[in-house]
């Protein structure tokens, strides 16, 4: 059996506590009242600010103005789970099964909800939850949309191998999707990568929920890179996204040495397969740069010789500004040029995901000539594409 990760927060905690609703958690609430007041405190302050500053993006006349996030899921050991036992599956996890970016599978250490529970209760945790995360932004990101029609579940303590796809109500879902996107006047984009079922393309289409297409993954067989003016309109066109590696580690397979370190692919005959991808897809990448006009010329047409530069650098970027999807979303790692990733899925103290820092400040970044030079630039760009 393998070894169950510890958990931290309220399953740790004195039984007569872990309930949020039990007496002896208002008798501490009540012997402890400043200390509560403090942490509603932080939480106003928290709300407050972004509200804040979602008005200034308004001010400003920012048609979409903050993008915000919205996990798969909640920590085992989170507020969540501790005031809706019974709306999560606590003894199992969602993860993703082992593919080719993944070769041990995923497991994200997240209990899901209940299904059942979920439309035995009108679905209203999942609108309270949207209507939360649809405040103060013009659009949403949902991470793994492809939850609301299943979900890789994976017994507690086993690999992620292990696990089996649980079908959720998805019609129901997108329904209450599309009324709390009205209501709230929200964009939905839908993070649609990795094993993505058939059946749920044409239905976030129709509803109206934005693709994701990473440039990364927009090739053919042949690595032969879609044409900038053939990405799909309904889309947000993006080089890469937190779980891939930035440009310069993509171009140097930083991502794919540091997963051997970390043990990420089970022999090294897949690792020497993805290698050989790489190369693969970084001579396409370069092939359509050059048919698209978005490098000089004089560049050189061989991957394997060809180091990260600013001008390369340029040119990807320039790439995904050409397309024809309605957004473009651009990532300032890659303005930085940095290396290393913010996160590597299928870690967690092997890595230290969602801690490593820009290497400028914003005021730094954005007083910099030659990032406000490429920005310019990709402004120009994407205002040709909308003028088409």
């Amino acid at each position: 059996m393998p070894k169950i990760p510890p958990c931290g927060g309220w399953p740790v905690w004195p039984d007569n506590l872990r309930s949020a609703d039990s007496s002896s958690v208002a008798d501490f609430c009540r012997q402890h009242a400043d200390k509560v007041d403090f942490y509603l405190w932080l939480q106003w302050l928290a709300y407050s600010q972004l509200s804040e500053c979602f008005e200034v993006c308004q001010q400003q006349k920012m048609p979409i103005g903050l993008y915000r996030d919205l996990a798969v899921g909640v920590a085992e050991g989170g507020a969540e789970t501790w005031g809706e036992t019974g709306l999560y599956c606590l003894k199992a996890s969602v993860g993703a099964p082992p593919d080719i970016l993944g070769p041990l599978g995923q497991n994200w250490g997240l209990p899901p909800m209940d299904p059942h529970v979920m439309a035995a209760r009108a679905y209203q945790p999942f609108i309270d939850m949207l209507r939360a995360n649809m405040t103060c932004c013009g659009a949403l990101r949902i991470d793994h949309v492809m939850s609301m029609l299943r979900l890789w579940w994976i017994p507690y303590g086993e690999t992620a191998d292990k696990g089996a796809y649980v079908r959720y109500p998805v019609d129901d879902l997108l329904a209450i999707l599309a009324l709390e996107s009205q209501r709230n006047q929200c964009m939905v984009i839908g993070e649609d990568l990795g094993t993505v079922p058939v059946e749920i393309i044409a239905k976030l289409r129709d509803c109206g929920v934005y693709s994701y297409k990473v440039l990364y993954f927009e090739h053919d067989q042949e690595n032969s890179f879609r044409a900038p003016q053939s990405y799909t309109v309904q889309a947000m066109a993006t080089i890469t996204t937190h779980d891939l590696p930035t440009l310069r580690g993509y171009w140097q397979a930083d991502d794919l040495h540091l997963g051997r370190e970390l043990g990420l692919y089970p022999d090294l005959e897949v690792l020497r397969k993805l290698h050989q991808d790489r190369e693969a897809a970084k001579q396409g990448l370069l092939d359509g740069l050059h048919q698209y006009g978005c490098i000089p010329q004089k560049v050189g047409r061989r991957a394997d010789r060809l180091a990260m530069s600013p001008v390369l650098n340029r040119g990807l970027q320039r790439y995904v500004a050409d397309s024809a999807s309605a957004l473009l979303g651009l990532q300032p790692e890659d303005w930085l040029d940095m290396e290393k990733p913010v996160n590597i899925p299928g870690t967690s103290d092997q890595y230290p995901n969602w801690r490593r820092k820009l290497t400028q400040t914003l005021e730094q970044m954005f007083s910099d000539p030659d990032i406000n030079l490429l920005i310019s630039d990709l402004d120009k760009r994407r205002r040709k594409v909308s003028a088409a």
